[in-house]
């Protein structure tokens, strides 16, 4: 892990490769008065010419300017100070970085406003990396070093802890699925757990055959690559507190299986175990933070593709529940493999169930690129996650749940279809699916299918993986022990 110094020199006297500094559009900050102290009205004019307007996500580097021992000043718009908060600190501090990450630089300094500064080293460590792990030469680099123009250690280290859990999540999203599939997705997980603290349990295709895990392992039968279910626990609080359960969906490559996607449609295929992503990364936070908390998160890895010992159309498969399901269509196997993970949480004591899942091309329809949709059994439940997205500045949105859904996912020769009836709501179809196998357990549903993968970068970001929804799940298990369910 790189290591995150702290500085209190005064901004003129950095030595630097680059100095990145934080600008309100509305007022000014010491940090502002301490750069025209040092360069005299070079920045002022930047500002009332127009020059810099300090919008959230606007940066300005300025090289060698008079005044300062620093190479470069970014100038870093954060916009209103009234609306500052922690996604603008993310993306502003992750948008100065991205735009200094194409030249290889030594030491870098922060100065950021103290609210949400841990968003912002976030930001720095999330834009100083990118999709391009696989390359000979990268084009995104990280900075050698970098500095934090403050005194408070904790928000430093949640920081770096933060941003660190993201891209583990995007970094898993991003690896190419000959590199990670079911058995190594399981071995970094393993590794993972050693170093940041928490305890991984694998279950290999024997003990998923002890377990009854059938619908899973119906998806997992067309690949030669084996499937795996990970447990991963950390417990930082008593026996006796809750315990919140965390799944996700790990596709770790989606053909589509007999229901065969196109190729435009396959290639990016690799992102379909977003959920489980988020799982890992958020497991690593929490435990890195050693936050006051139970948590278990559940992963379902298997890969879809085609061949002759593949699951059809028509099968008839027996949950590990016992509910039996006819398949309708191969390529919506996501729900089929949480199916038995989502039994497995519930029957394990869970308290409380959130899962996440790159499950539907109907919520992108439904609500776009950015937004996550939410869907529950316990309305409390789902509360306390909009409220713990909503601090941590991550999109989502609630849709409906109602028992006129379930009807369309009823076969007439099974308990259950895996689909609802044709393309119309689809999302909520799926949800209802899902809601069939976590009994009375309070349970939300994310379905990532937009947020969790972008084609087109982003100031702040890289294409590819997001990491979306780390900081949310951090932010809920803060919340969770005082939390009145």
């Amino acid at each position: 892990m790189q290591q995150i110094k702290l500085t209190s020199s005064k901004i003129g006297e950095v030595d630097a490769d680059a100095i990145i500094v934080g600008y309100f559009s509305d007022q000014s900050s010491s940090y502002a008065e301490e750069i025209s102290d040092a360069t005299g009205e070079f920045v002022g004019n930047l500002l009332n010419n127009g020059d810099f307007e300090a919008k959230p996500n606007e940066v300005v580097v300025l090289p060698y300017i008079k005044g300062l021992q620093a190479n470069r000043l970014v100038l870093a718009g954060l916009g209103k100070s009234s609306e500052f908060n922690a996604a603008v600190a993310l993306r502003a501090a992750g948008s100065a970085a991205k735009a200094l990450s194409e030249k290889k630089l030594g030491h870098v300094v922060i100065c950021f406003p103290a609210d949400f500064l841990a968003e912002a080293v976030a930001g720095v460590i999330v834009g100083n990396h990118g999709q391009d792990i696989m390359r000979s030469e990268p084009k995104i680099h990280s900075f050698g070093s970098f500095s934090v123009m403050t005194g408070n250690t904790s928000a430093v280290t949640e920081g770096q802890i933060l941003g660190n859990a993201i891209n583990t999540a995007r970094m898993l999203v991003n690896l190419p699925p000959n590199v990670l599939y079911p058995e190594t997705f399981a071995e970094r997980v393993e590794t993972l757990g050693e170093e940041s603290g928490f305890e991984v349990e694998v279950w290999d295709d024997a003990q998923l055959q002890e377990q009854e895990c059938r619908t899973l392992l119906a998806v997992a039968q067309g690949s030669d690559k084996p499937p795996r279910m990970l447990t991963m626990k950390y417990l930082g609080a008593t026996e006796d507190a809750p315990v919140l359960a965390l799944v996700g969906k790990g596709v770790t490559f989606d053909s589509g299986g007999y229901s065969l996607k196109p190729s435009e449609g396959m290639l990016d295929m690799k992102c379909d175990m977003g959920g489980a992503a988020t799982v890992v990364g958020a497991m690593q936070a929490i435990s890195l933070l050693n936050l006051p908390i139970n948590v278990v998160g559940y992963c379902g890895l298997v890969e879809n593709l085609v061949s002759g010992r593949a699951y059809k159309l028509g099968d008839v498969i027996r949950s590990r529940n016992g509910k039996t399901i006819e398949i309708h269509n191969t390529d919506a196997e996501g729900r089929l493999v949480l199916a038995d993970v989502l039994d497995v949480a519930s029957k394990s004591g869970a308290d409380h169930i959130v899962d996440f899942a790159t499950l539907t091309g109907a919520c992108l329809v439904a609500l776009g690129l950015d937004c996550a949709g939410l869907f529950t059994n316990d309305q409390k439940w789902c509360d306390q996650f909009r409220e713990a997205a909503d601090l941590a500045g991550e999109d989502s949105w609630q849709l409906p749940m109602t028992d006129n859904f379930s009807e369309q996912i009823k076969s007439n020769v099974a308990d259950l279809k895996n689909v609802g009836a044709g393309r119309w709501g689809g999302s909520i179809t799926a949800a209802k699916f899902l809601e069939e196998f976590v009994a009375e357990t309070p349970w939300i549903h994310v379905d990532i299918a937009g947020p969790a993968w972008s084609d087109k970068e982003k100031k702040w970001i890289d294409a590819g993986g997001s990491g979306c929804f780390v900081r949310t799940l951090v932010q809920l298990a803060k919340e969770y022990s005082q939390a009145n369910l």
